[in-house]
């Protein structure tokens, strides 16, 4: 496997151009948008590796550090300057992943470190509990997090600035590795991440050092101030109009969004090909991939969004199929599940019972604890095991219920038992047609509901 490390997820028509061609030269057999807002290439030849890499680099496209001890690929709020949010963060998630690269070979990084720019409290790129997250304000400042993450051992971040000015984002970078530097774990790998010091050092004691750090980095001299120019949008809507389940109206008047979400993040290389050829004499239309592994086609007219809409009706078309789900067992060295075959079953049986769209939510399905399908932020969410009846192995997940990863309501769900992955389908099909008949979405019958679908969920649980 290849990553493709795409900043902040923004494609632009080269970039689109040239994964269509590696794709299409190399005969890429499966390709995963992920939830760091990168393109994963699969059972790629060392050949095939060694040459995409290469030509990558002519496309403004780098892949060393895309996994390994590295600084990870910089995420950002994928709609960040053309709908909503309190600020465009895309010319400092640029800037930040500009900085990270100049020290991305030094010696004794954390074994990742993520970095993300969130634009509003949706926090889709789950700012506030990152390695390092920077969170919009409505004064046009951020708000900083860091030592957060999920997988093993799940932590929020901690508040370590407030109000900062976004010129001076890199020293707070610089001042995160210092203390890594300093205080991280480097005796045990699987503890080689930031949020490991908040236990080392405590809550107090890990926002403590990291002011201190910060004041030395400032007290440096090192030139880290950054002049940055906001991009501008000079493209105007065309007087067409469109509307539709997946299109989106932007901020910019007569312009839309479109949003295309290949079912498991999984899309074809024909289909990138295709986009690329609706797109090429389209004016500043951009790709911008999301951390929930769809994507979003933006700066179109109301004519252009039509093709894009038509040319993209391959993709899901309910929230439910719109469920993120890790690459999984049957490719990942450490995945127990496989997610995606999971959810093609869900897919497949929730098509069959004809559910309307909203009667099931998005779901959140990671093979295993590292929670890279973000089981622990979903509503409702699956981690892949094993479950041993009668001595004999079986394929389970375990239940997580009520994630939340909006800023100000962010809390880790619940592990409510085990399921056979076998039953999985039939029991949300089952809650979908429950749904269905109370005439409401899921959303508003979970909030009447919850101790109906505890009862609901018991009944598939294994002990």
């Amino acid at each position: 496997m290849i990553r493709l490390r795409i900043t902040g997820g923004m494609m632009d028509k080269d970039k689109l151009k040239f994964v269509a061609d590696a794709a299409k030269k190399h005969q890429v057999s499966l390709i995963h948008l992920t939830t760091c807002q990168t393109v994963q290439f699969h059972n790629l030849t060392p050949v095939q590796v060694y040459e995409v890499m290469e030509q990558a680099l002519d496309h403004g496209i780098v892949t060393m550090g895309g996994g390994g001890d590295y600084p990870r690929n910089v995420t950002m709020s994928p709609l960040t300057g053309v709908k909503g949010g309190y600020m465009d963060v895309s010319p400092y998630a640029l800037a930040a992943a500009e900085y990270l690269m100049g020290f991305i070979q030094k010696e004794k990084m954390p074994r990742k470190l993520k970095v993300s720019f969130s634009d509003s409290p949706a926090n889709t790129t789950h700012a506030t509990f990152r390695d390092l997250g920077f969170v919009a304000r409505l004064d046009g400042r951020f708000d900083v997090y860091s030592a957060g993450g999920l997988g093993a051992n799940p932590k929020l971040g901690l508040k370590v600035g407030e109000a900062v000015e976004p010129e001076k984002i890199l020293f707070y970078i610089r001042a995160m590795w210092e203390v890594f530097l300093t205080y991280g774990n480097y005796e045990n790998r699987a503890k080689a991440r930031t949020r490991y010091m908040q236990q080392t050092l405590g809550e107090e004691g890990y926002v403590k050092a990291f002011q201190e750090k910060l004041d030395q980095v400032f007290a440096s001299g090192e030139h880290l101030e950054l002049s940055v120019k906001c991009n501008e949008i000079s493209k105007f809507g065309d007087g067409s109009f469109a509307e539709g389940r997946r299109i989106i109206p932007q901020k910019q008047e007569g312009l839309y969004a479109v949003s295309y979400h290949p079912i498991g993040g999984c899309v074809k290389a024909s289909k990138l090909w295709e986009l690329y050829e609706e797109m090429k004499d389209m004016d500043q239309v951009q790709i911008r991939l999301s951390p929930d592994e769809s994507m979003y086609i933006i700066n179109l007219t109301g004519t252009e969004a039509k093709k894009v809409e038509e040319a993209t009706r391959d993709g899901a078309n309910s929230l439910v199929e719109e469920s993120v789900a890790c690459i999984g067992a049957s490719i990942c060295q450490v995945g127990v599940r496989d997610s995606q075959k999971l959810l093609s079953l869900i897919v497949e049986a929730v098509r069959k019972a004809k559910l309307p769209d909203k009667a099931l939510p998005r779901l959140n399905i990671s093979g295993c604890p590292s929670s890279c399908g973000m089981h622990q932020m979903g509503t409702i969410g699956f981690r892949g095991g094993v479950k041993m009846i009668d001595k004999v192995p079986n394929p389970s997940f375990t239940v997580v219920v009520n994630g939340c990863d909006a800023q100000g309501e962010e809390r880790m769900g619940k592990e409510i038992g085990v399921m056979l992955e076998k039953d999985i389908p039939a029991f949300l099909v089952e809650l979908g047609k429950k749904v269905e008949q109370s005439g409401k979405d899921f959303e508003q019958w979970m909030k009447e509901n919850e101790e109906g679908f505890m009862g609901m969920v018991g009944k598939y649980i294994v002990t």
